[in-house]
């Protein structure tokens, strides 16, 4: 039987069907850097946030630039935290349009085919924002540093300069090609933990097993091997803090502009628009994912279970008290 997670993921999917816009788009990651792990892990709402738009103002700035793309942009940004063996890792999943409106939404400007910005200025901006933000973040004592080496003025400014001149990661990767590549791409990914069950291979009082990637071979999948409680809590290092929102929406994407710029879009495309379909319940998911029909009987495979009543659940009196 499929997690929950299996039919919330069918669910979605369903739903951003009717919501995606009909054109090309460009997969940006932004990485912070481990130099930050410390920071990070005792501030991690703030930092989390303060990565979400960092990036956003990198992407929104550079795009609207005329030298550039000089249009409005709209994309979604997905927070993960984690590495291959679970190791702090925060970094943004962008999905990005090749294109958007001309400041006054007089026309649509396209991008240049598989080429959305370049990736070293938006590097450089990206550091620039993060770092400038972090500096007022620390002025203004909005950072909890007990126990950290950055709680000195002093230490905190040299880790600025080195960072500063540090190459931050952000890259670019292929292009999706259809909308449908962009739907199936982002239920992957909103609907990730840090490790999925398949991964482990094994649990036993002292270890678990479980592979990962080894990006540099190749993507080759090795077993890594960890102590049980070193698990847990590298596990629980990607518990984000209570109600904060991991999938986020900016520009033509964001949820007061969607309606009324996805209907533009369309209509530039000329894509007609289709009727909503209602999500399909539960047992219709389990069958399309699985190939399982829980109306069928089990054992014959083909007479047909009816649903006829539900059986209340029986309520125990406890047992009399003893009166004085």
């Amino acid at each position: 039987m499929p997690p929950v997670s299996v039919y919330e993921k069918e669910a979605w999917i369903t739903k951003k069907k009717e919501e995606i816009f009909p054109y090309q788009y460009f997969h940006v990651v932004f990485t912070l850097p481990s130099e930050l792990d410390a920071i990070v892990l005792r501030n991690k709402k703030t930092m989390y946030n303060l990565l979400f738009s960092s990036a956003k103002q990198a992407l929104l700035s550079m795009a609207g630039e005329s030298k550039y793309l000089g249009a409005d942009i709209g994309f979604f940004s997905i927070l993960h935290t984690w590495g291959q063996k679970l190791n702090l890792h925060p970094h943004l999943h962008c999905v990005v349009p090749g294109g958007g409106y001309s400041k006054e939404k007089r026309k649509w400007i396209k991008c240049s085919k598989n080429y959305l910005i370049p990736v070293e200025p938006l590097k450089q901006r990206f550091r620039s924002i993060f770092l400038k933000e972090l500096k007022i973040l620390y002025k203004n004592d909005e950072l909890f540093l007990g126990g950290c080496l950055y709680a000195d003025r002093i230490k905190f400014q040299k880790l600025i300069d080195q960072l500063f001149s540090k190459n931050w990661v952000v890259y670019l990767k292929e292009s999706f090609n259809n909308s449908s590549t962009v739907i199936e791409y982002l239920a992957r990914y909103t609907h990730r933990i840090a490790i999925s069950n398949y991964r482990i291979i094994n649990v036993d009082n002292d270890n678990v097993s479980f592979l990962y990637k080894d990006y540099k071979e190749g993507n080759k999948k090795k077993l890594y091997i960890m102590n049980v409680m070193d698990f847990i809590s590298s596990f629980m290092l990607h518990i984000v803090p209570s109600r904060f929102v991991r999938i986020r929406y900016y520009g033509l994407m964001s949820n007061r502009n969607k309606k009324s710029n996805l209907q533009l879009c369309r209509e530039y495309y000329d894509v007609k628009i289709k009727p909503m379909i209602p999500n399909d319940t539960w047992d219709k998911i389990l069958l399309d994912v699985t190939g399982i029909d829980i109306h069928k009987c089990p054992n014959c495979n083909e007479g047909q279970l009816v649903l006829t009543n539900f059986i209340p659940s029986i309520r125990y009196r406890p047992p009399p008290t003893k009166t004085a």
